[in-house]
């Protein structure tokens, strides 16, 4: 593992360029893991599916519902926003109206 973060690291070592509050959103398995395991939770008592597009439909469904849980707000969005903007500069001006 050590080699390998060894011939990476002029790749991994960007990451720690950014600001903290950067990082921190770009490197995140929190939110990740909460996807996984709506995921789990949905399926693990279902023996089979016919088809794949029923997975689709069941995992959709079952997402829209977990966003209705899902209100914790990053922490720090704002300054994380500004410097998000400032970082990438033009890149967010689209989405966000400026």
């Amino acid at each position: 593992m050590i080699q390998s973060w060894r011939n990476k690291w002029e790749n991994l070592s960007v990451y720690f360029k950014y600001p903290e509050p950067i990082r921190r959103v770009i490197y995140t398995t929190n939110t990740i893991e909460a996807v996984h395991r709506q995921f789990r939770k949905l399926t693990k008592t279902k023996g089979g599916f016919p088809n794949e597009n029923s997975l689709l439909k069941l995992l959709y469904v079952g997402i829209k519902n977990a966003r209705k849980k899902w209100t914790m707000p990053i922490l720090n969005w704002n300054l994380t926003l500004s410097q998000l903007a400032i970082y990438f500069e033009g890149r967010l001006d689209a989405a966000l109206d400026l």
